[in-house]
């Protein structure tokens, strides 16, 4: 038998050819990633979606301006002085980004206290104005007097060594602690209000009142204009993503579509809940990642912030394909009904409650009453959820400049939620408006968003 051998390469022929495979290789990928890099290789515009369009509406927005904050700091120490108040405290947050510009965003918490304390003064004309200073660690003093702070007047800061008190330096402002009144916002740290309470043992350290909260709660026309930009927009975002969605995609890619767009509108903080099917009836989700079905309705509640004021709206809807079960059809009409007899019933004066009662009623009326499982709503503006609420029991009184959510829904676990949210604010002339009307307002059907 003839016997045949195969050829044998030498080792450093064949490392040889490795490393010139290598070198042709990586050549290769570096002209690819230059081809890329500078535009000379385009690539598919239909393989993402193309949001920018969005970035349009708002931009025509400013925030807002010095002259406003400043007004807002002397309506404080007016209020303060009627009041009978020698101070008020916060922590950087709403309440200070408000007041102060002074946002979480500027200045994280920890266990070191950084306050915004207004104190109302009285001017050579008898007019009262704000006071403002800044208690600051020491060692981050020069941090805090680069912070945005508007202040006609100026801004004191006083700062603090780690081995002394915070607390007894604050109050090193207030000339007279003998029976002050010092009034807290209401998401100061409960150790905060507790140390200047210990050392001011002879000042009443307490939450603000209802006085002080509604300075920033009703809000101006400036803030209107904000909030109704932010969220016609985000609106806008929804029925965009809309057009890219599809049977099959999961929740997961949903969301990716929605906080896109929301970002390319020039929203900050972009959030997203994406829920499909019996998903939905989970108020807040259910963890999963389900595939959207040919006879499922999507739920999408996202918002994000415009110069630090939040939109929220939910949308709950089909898609052009989609054969929506006709058992479910009247479960949409009637939350739909409800969020319009809701808006209906919000006018200048009346009780927080009624609101809520209004919507409730259409939905108990038609059989579905106790799948109705949350408050109708919530105040918005520079925090997503912030009082007042449109909840039974609640005996706020809503006023002009008040700003809610209007979010009714029906949840039947294991088979359908649906839940449509649009923001409303009371206007001048008592009546409750969509901040969303710029846009068409609610949802007109399923299948438009």
């Amino acid at each position: 038998m003839r016997q045949y051998t195969t050829p044998q390469t030498s080792p450093s022929r064949s490392r040889s050819a490795d490393v010139v495979q290598y070198l042709l290789l990586a050549s290769l990928l570096c002209l690819l990633w230059r081809f890329f890099s500078e535009g000379l290789v385009k690539t598919d515009p239909g393989t993402s979606p193309d949001f920018s369009h969005l970035a349009e509406h708002c931009a025509h927005i400013p925030p807002i301006p010095h002259h406003s904050f400043v007004k807002r700091q002397d309506n404080l120490a007016q209020t303060l002085h009627a009041l009978g108040a020698s101070a008020y405290v916060a922590e950087p947050g709403a309440s200070a980004a408000y007041f102060a510009n002074i946002s979480g965003l500027h200045w994280g918490l920890s266990e070191r206290p950084l306050l915004l304390i207004v104190r109302p003064t009285q001017d050579e004309n008898g007019d009262v104005r704000a006071n403002i200073s800044v208690l600051t660690p020491a060692f981050e003093e020069t941090r805090a007097k680069l912070l945005p702070i508007p202040s006609e007047a100026g801004v004191t800061y006083v700062a603090w060594p780690e081995d002394q008190s915070p607390f007894s330096r604050a109050l090193s402002l207030l000339p007279d602690l003998d029976g002050a009144w010092i009034f807290m916002d209401g998401a100061v740290r409960t150790f905060i209000t507790a140390g200047l309470q210990h050392a001011a043992p002879s000042a009443q350290v307490t939450i603000a009142p209802v006085e002080v909260r509604r300075l920033r709660e009703r809000k101006s026309s400036e803030e209107v204009d904000i909030l109704k930009c932010v969220n016609e927009v985000t609106v806008l975002a929804i029925r965009a993503t809309r057009d890219y969605m599809k049977i099959g995609m999961h929740e997961s890619e949903a969301r990716q579509l929605i906080q896109s767009a929301l970002t390319a509108a020039g929203l900050q903080g972009a959030f997203a809940l994406t829920l499909f099917g019996e998903n939905a009836a989970l108020p807040h989700g259910s963890g999963t990642d389900r595939a959207l079905g040919k006879h499922d309705f999507v739920l999408i509640d996202c918002g994000g912030t415009l110069h630090g004021y939040h939109s929220d709206v939910t949308r709950t809807f089909a898609l052009p394909e989609t054969e929506v079960p006709r058992s479910y059809l009247p479960i949409w009409r009637m939350v739909h009904k409800a969020q319009h007899r809701a808006l209906a019933a919000a006018k200048n004066g009346t009780v927080a409650a009624s609101i809520d009662r209004a919507a409730r009623s259409v939905i108990q009326k038609s059989g579905y009453g106790d799948y109705f499982t949350h408050r109708l709503g919530h105040g918005i503006g520079l925090e997503t959820h912030e009082s007042p609420y449109l909840v039974g029991g609640s005996e706020d009184i809503l006023l002009t400049g008040h700003t809610f959510s209007d979010e009714p829904g029906i949840y039947i676990e294991g088979k359908v939620g649906v839940r449509l949210e649009d923001c409303f604010y009371i206007n001048d002339d008592g009546d409750g408006r969509y901040l969303t009307a710029g846009v068409g307002g609610p949802a007109a059907s399923p299948w438009d968003p």
